[in-house]
């Protein structure tokens, strides 16, 4: 075996070797794309034979990379991508209504509310910290870099790409596994535990190649190719709620766990069987150098743009995360668990169509502005269409000018991943970009605990003839307005360090 340099993800070659000297017989260019993608881009190591003839004349084996952007491996690979991401994401962000049944069924419904909240959010903060990037992501195609990892996962396959597909089936086992003992807990912490750590870990494990891959099969498809792909969190998150409600209503938890572990279990074996690198992945050997784990010069760290981005990152997801837990508790107090799942699915796909509609608009004018109208946008809603919602038809309107304006506020991260970069650095874009992902994930818990602890002393100290804020939410709105307020605040911040460099 040899090492020789991996060709970028717009490249279909043939790799050959005469007297074992590997050499670019054929080179058919569709795009310019970068050759330091990642660390694992930096080497291939191409598998090569050689047989003789009865002159012990040298036969090349020659071995073709699978066309990119297009063709019937590069279509499976999205397809299966679009499978994976409708299940581990879909699930996470219905979890609305599990909270809603945990709160109001035995043996939860005497645990704290904060406590249950913990469940779902744990999930989602792991896996943000591990691995959560938007449709946008996609899209980006910025010179000498590329968008395709995250933070903790991203570190490890850059020095590992060969445990890439172990990893997923280790999630694959992890999350079903978590899931089906999820049902036979009988305490809240039983449940965070499991269908929270576990799960959450597990989910990132069994996503983050998908994220990894794409570039490998996409270059000038990548925008439709991603679009696709994470379409399938909004049509989860859209479809999931009645799914898991309806079995809620019939089996109760434990067996929808148990169901759902099940279906999660065949349905994602099935679609791992299509998630393929299309460049075959380096071998190392005991011994061998592997690239670092952590990359050097990480600059962007002394940019104040990389830090207040980071933090009005932090904000947005302090208003967005609680709405998205609580908004179906919330509808059920005022109508049906029915109506609480569709406001929650509202709520989610609302999201989808913000995302695509911010990130053009993100396109076309400086991205800090847009920050600023969503943000102030959410927080009008929060303040006077949530704060004010005594009727379903409220709820509704909120849930779909909110979902939209609050859940496609990540479609500005690629442009502002590379403003904190630097113009020096642009390589580094993807670093800062996966940094933003893991300040979500951390206020991802934190958010709906705080808002946990504001609705238990809202509800204590709730009275029967208030106009703002029903059902003791009225801290919880206000928190929720308060912290998108701060996020156009953070917004303008932004703007106006881009003026002055």
């Amino acid at each position: 075996m040899d090492n020789i340099a991996r060709p970028t993800t717009g490249e279909q070659i043939e790799l050959s070797t005469f007297g074992g000297k590997p050499g670019l017989e054929k080179r058919n260019d569709s795009t310019s794309t970068s050759l330091n993608q990642s660390n694992r881009d930096d080497a291939i190591m191409a598998s090569m034979e050689q047989t003789t003839s009865g002159d012990d004349e040298l036969i090349p084996n020659v071995q073709t990379l699978a066309p990119i952007d297009g063709g019937k491996q590069a279509w499976t690979f999205c397809f299966c991508a679009f499978i994976l991401e409708t299940i581990v994401w879909g699930f996470g962000f219905s979890y609305g209504i599990f909270q809603d049944y945990y709160t109001s069924h035995p043996p939860f419904n005497t645990a704290s509310p904060v406590a249950i909240a913990a469940v779902g959010t744990t999930a989602l903060a792991l896996q943000y910290g591990e691995v959560r990037l938007t449709n946008r992501l996609a899209s980006a195609k910025i010179a000498d870099t590329s968008f395709d990892k995250s933070l903790i996962l991203s570190l490890f396959f850059g020095r590992y790409p060969d445990y890439m597909k172990t990893s997923m089936w280790c999630g694959l086992v992890m999350c079903t596994g978590c899931l089906f003992l999820s049902s036979f807990a009988t305490h809240v912490w039983q449940l965070i535990v499991l269908q929270g750590v576990f799960f959450g870990i597990g989910g990132g494990l069994l996503y983050m190649p998908v994220i990894v891959l794409l570039s490998e099969w996409f270059v000038r498809r990548r925008g439709l190719a991603g679009g696709i792909i994470f379409a399938g969190s909004g049509i989860g998150g859209f479809a999931f709620p009645f799914m898991v409600n309806a079995l809620l209503d019939k089996v109760g938890f434990r067996w929808t766990l148990r169901i759902w572990a099940v279906g999660m279990a065949v349905v994602s074996g099935l679609a791992m069987l299509g998630v393929k690198p299309r460049v075959p992945i380096p071998k190392y050997h005991r011994g061998q150098k592997r690239p670092r784990f952590i990359p050097v010069q990480m600059q962007f760290l002394r940019r104040p743009v990389f830090w207040t981005f980071c933090t009005t990152t932090v904000l947005q997801a302090l208003s967005y995360f609680p709405v998205s837990l609580y908004i179906a508790v919330f509808t059920r107090s005022i109508s049906s668990p029915l109506s609480a799942t569709i406001v929650l699915s509202m709520f989610n796909s609302s999201g989808v169509i913000g995302q695509i509609l911010i990130g053009h608009l993100s396109d076309r004018w400086p991205y800090p502005w847009i920050m600023f109208s969503s943000a102030l946008g959410s927080a009008i809603s929060a303040f006077l269409i949530w704060g004010f919602a005594d009727t379903l038809t409220r709820v509704f309107a909120f849930a779909i000018i909110f979902g939209g304006l609050s859940g496609g506020f990540t479609s500005v991260w690629p442009a502002a991943a590379l403003d904190a970069a630097g113009p020096r650095k642009p390589e580094h874009a993807s670093l800062t970009f996966t940094f933003f992902a893991f300040a979500k994930g951390i206020a991802a818990v934190i958010g709906p605990i705080l808002s946990g602890v504001l609705l238990e002393a809202g509800q204590a100290a709730m009275m029967s003839n208030t106009r703002y804020g029903k059902f003791g939410f009225g801290s919880v709105e206000i928190f929720v307005g308060s912290c998108a307020l701060a996020t156009s605040i953070g917004s303008l911040a932004i703007a106006a360090m881009r003026n002055r460099s």
